[in-house]
């Protein structure tokens, strides 16, 4: 009956202004993420020098109006971000598994800060590089522990849709950075595009101090009573929280708690001391690597974070504006800020489409749309039809953000234990940011090869096409599905637990 239900009611009777303000302040991480990865896009021909100032328009600053670089160094600054955020990704899952969630959110935001400070202040190619490779850092970290920490204080209903929040923030960033791009990409102007994301920094930072630690690591790592606390004022004085709390297998009952105790006796932003007895082993990265038990999960997290860069959705973030100038020389600065604002719009649209059709579904029907438009915006690229490049780009964009781009970060949380849902996160996100290296470091070198004309988009129809098959076959669905004993049946969930 409960499932029946609107959903406009259910996010009424679930949500809090609390949780309201906890999804704001932590998807400023992904927000990050998305706003460094495209932040050189419109700005490019202006920043190396390609194009001399498109108006007089500068900072009273001495800082050089440009950085002169060639295509591949250019190619470069804009893949050494995947470095940092591959090593990032990498101790995001054992640092949020061992010290928790809010202090690995918090050093993000030192990232985040220092990153931008370095880049806005760059006078030279490697300068510029290390305020990437450190803003990377903390962007690699932001989506693997954010993800894990909306799950975790989401409402169960609705945990797909406040899930896709990480790929709507990522969209926002990109918004943003794109529209700042149009406007401000001309004499030194850009150098504030860059600083932006620091100012934004420090906000987080400050945000978090009023941000609990996740209730469910609390239980397992912590006080269980701590953690019953801090989740009753998550979801509302009046809510029930017995279901939720009788999930985490942790006695956590009201018995010992006194009553004159209040909600906010365990402050936003503490941790109590450990208590070994509510702590549970957790896996290491190896260990869900190498166990049999759970490689299964990591094989299809790992496929499905190839899959959503590999597909090419970056070639479009990162380089559309000087991809698209050939052919629309005055309107494709313009035209990526339309297919921007549209990746937002399609993400929110879609957030709840997982909780209705299926996480698989969706991922299925997204990387059918985007191989197909690859294949069309490589023909409009090549034969000069602006109309069907400009649509295959759109739809393109549209098609991401049905499936491949909420879905993913979601996945972790529903294929493993909660024992392994670090480690397992963070070896998709390695694999996330591997391709996401692959695309940024190549795309523009491979493009140029082939004799440029969107050639390189067949490429990405043939990694669609090849990634989407194993995908059918391999990944099972898990919406629906209330453990791993139903995702991949009862014998692979004794073998975890043993």
């Amino acid at each position: 009956m409960a499932r029946d239900e609107p959903l406009h009611k259910s996010l009424v009777r679930d949500t809090t202004a609390y949780f309201v303000y906890i999804l704001s302040v932590t998807t400023l991480g992904p927000f990050q993420f998305g706003y460094h990865l495209a932040e050189l896009n419109a700005p490019q021909d202006v920043l190396t020098c390609r194009k001399t100032s498109l108006s007089e328009s500068a900072l009273s600053t001495s800082l050089p109006h440009c950085i002169a670089m060639n295509t591949t160094q250019f190619a470069v600054v804009s893949s050494i971000f995947t470095l940092g955020g591959l090593l990032g990704a990498l101790s995001a899952g054992p640092s949020c598994n061992r010290y928790g969630r809010l202090l690995t959110m918090r050093l993000t935001t030192i990232s985040f800060v220092l990153g931008s400070v370095l880049e806005t202040f760059a006078t030279n190619i490697g300068l510029l590089c290390f305020g990437r490779l450190v803003s990377g850092l903390g962007c690699g970290a932001a989506i693997v522990v954010v993800p894990i920490y909306i799950a975790e204080v989401a409402p169960p209903k609705e945990k797909g849709l406040f899930g896709a929040f990480t790929q709507i923030s990522i969209c926002m960033g990109i918004l943003v950075t794109q529209l700042l791009g149009y406007f401000l990409s001309k004499g030194n102007l850009w150098r504030i595009i860059l600083a932006i994301s620091g100012a934004i920094g420090l906000v987080h930072f400050v945000g978090l101090f009023l941000v609990p630690e996740s209730p469910k690591w609390l239980a397992e790592h912590r006080s269980p009573q701590d953690a019953r606390r801090i989740l009753q004022k998550i979801r509302g004085h009046k809510a029930d929280v017995d279901a939720e709390v009788k999930a985490w297998n942790i006695d956590a009952t009201e018995d010992d708690i006194s009553e004159e105790e209040s909600l906010l006796s365990a402050p936003p932003g503490s941790h109590p001391a450990p208590n070994p007895q509510a702590a549970t082993a957790s896996i290491s990265i190896w260990e869900a690597l190498v166990r049999p038990a759970y490689r299964p999960a990591v094989i299809a997290v790992i496929a499905v974070m190839f899959t959503q860069q590999l597909t090419g959705i970056n070639s479009i973030v990162m380089y559309s504006v000087s991809l698209l100038s050939s052919l629309l020389p005055t309107t494709a600065a313009l035209l990526i800020v339309f297919v921007s604002l549209l990746n937002v719009v399609m993400t929110a649209l879609c957030a709840p489409l997982s909780d209705k059709i299926g996480r698989k579904t969706c991922i299925l029907i997204s990387i059918a749309g985007m191989g197909t438009c690859s294949v069309l915006l490589a023909l409009g690229l090549l034969f000069g039809v602006k109309i069907l490049a400009a649509a295959a780009t759109l739809i393109f964009v549209a098609s991401f953000a049905v499936g491949l781009g909420p879905v993913p970060f979601i996945l972790a949380n529903e294929l493993v234990g909660p024992e392994a849902v670090g480690a397992t996160q963070s070896c998709g996100l390695a694999a996330n940011w591997i391709a996401t290296f692959l695309v940024s470091q190549f795309f523009p070198i491979v493009d140029k090869a082939l004799g440029r004309h969107g050639k390189v988009y067949f490429i990405f129809a043939g990694f669609a096409a090849i990634l989407g098959s194993f995908i059918a076959y391999w990944v099972p669905e898990t919406r629906g599905k209330s453990g791993i004993e139903e995702v991949w049946g009862k014998r692979e969930a004794r073998e975890r637990i043993e």
